[in-house]
This record gives structure tokens, sequence and C-alpha cells, in this order.
């Protein structure tokens, strides 16, 4: 069963966080609530989030501080930020968004299905992430084990056919989305980590083709972080 992604709702009135989860419902994903700043960094401490969803004004921690200690985290600073305010002060207030790390900034009242579509896409960016990851523990096992079995001259072909038919379906996906960023002039942030993506999936496929038999004998790099 695939795991599904959670996004994070921040907003200290519970009629937006409502409305955000009626907009997001159809993406079939795990919503999680938060109702200040505190609350969304005690989320963020135990949680993994694919999109974090931040209302600018709140009172206390506002959306532009509760960003700065999100980026000033390393287990979150990567997670992508999307301001969503009720107001609109300009193209200053509109820059302190992004100074603050954020990928997007949208005023209220939004479109729904555009809100959707900017969310689908880091989600949909995070789950082929998590594939990645996990293809890349899968080599490192694989590495590992044959080292261990190269005095019996034992070769993991099984492993090796199956590790390549599963990193093949997620290059796969990842070029079609690649391909949609392109015709939909997304956001430059979902193009630059769509393409970070497919740079660490060569990587890895590199590594996993000098296991193949007949590959020189010389250790493969391992894939990038």
């Amino acid at each position: 069963m695939v795991q599904k992604a959670k996004i994070l709702l921040v907003d200290d009135r519970p009629e937006n966080l409502l409305a955000l989860e009626a907009i997001l419902s159809a993406l079939d994903q795990t919503l999680v609530r938060a109702s200040s700043g505190e609350e969304a960094l005690k989320a963020l401490l135990t949680d993994d989030f694919a999109v974090i969803l931040l209302d600018v004004q709140m009172p206390g921690m506002d959306g532009f501080e509760t960003a700065a200690h999100i980026k000033r985290r390393e287990r979150t600073r990567d997670i992508p930020i999307i301001f969503l305010t009720a107001i609109n002060h300009g193209p200053h207030h509109t820059f302190r968004g992004y100074a603050a790390g954020a990928v997007d900034y949208i005023s209220k009242p939004f479109d729904p299905w555009v809100l959707r579509a900017k969310v689908s896409v880091f989600v949909e960016l995070y789950m082929k992430n998590c594939q990645l990851r996990e293809q890349a523990a899968l080599l490192r096992l694989q590495l590992e084990g044959g080292q261990k079995n190269t005095v019996d001259d034992k070769e993991p072909a099984g492993l090796l056919a199956e590790l390549s038919a599963r990193l093949a379906a997620v290059e796969e996906q990842a070029e079609a989305l690649s391909k949609q960023l392109d015709d939909e002039s997304a956001d430059a942030a979902a193009v630059a980590t769509a393409a970070h993506l497919e740079r660490k999936l060569t990587g890895l496929r590199r590594a996993l083709d000098a296991l193949e038999p007949g590959a020189d004998g010389s250790a493969p790099l391992p894939p990038p972080s």
C-alpha cells in the first residue's frame, strides 16, 4: 500500500482550515491542522510533510516568523511553503513572503482549482522522492550484500532485476511529471525540484548499472544525496 503524503494546514481561524480541507480532500492525502505557528512547529518535530499551507496573519507568531523557524531547522528546511494571505500590501509584502522561504504566495480569496493543482505538484514530487529513497536503500543493501557474497561467487541477479524494474518505473513517472511541469509553465521552484529529482535518479541508475554482470570491477559511486 502506498503511504499517503501529509499536508500541514496552518491557520488560526477554524473556518479557514475547514475550507482548506474541503478544497484539498480530493487529493486523498493526510491533512493535518495547526491553529498557530507554535502548533505547526510541534507537528513538524515528529512528522514529515510534503507541503505546508501557511497563513500570514496570525496572532502571536505570524506566518513569516513561523516560516523562518521552519527554514532554520535542518529537518524541515526543504519542505515547500505556500503562504496564504487575506491582505495584499503590494510587491514589498509579497517579496517578504518569498524572502522568508515560500515557494508561492497566494492572496485570498483564491481559486480552489489553482490551489489544489499547486499542492498536487508538490505532493507528487514528495512521493517520487520517497520512492527514490527506497530505491537508494535497496541499492545500499545490494552493495553490502555483493561485498559479502564475493567469496562465494554468488550473483544476486534476482534482486538486481527487481531493483532495475522498480527504478525504471520511478524514472518513467519522473519524466512524465517533468513534461507536465513544462507544459503547464509551473512554478520555478517545482521545476527545479523535479530537475533535482531527475539528477538523483540518474546517479542511482549509474550505480545500479555498475553492479550488472559484465560491468567493470571498480566499485560504483554512491548515488548523490
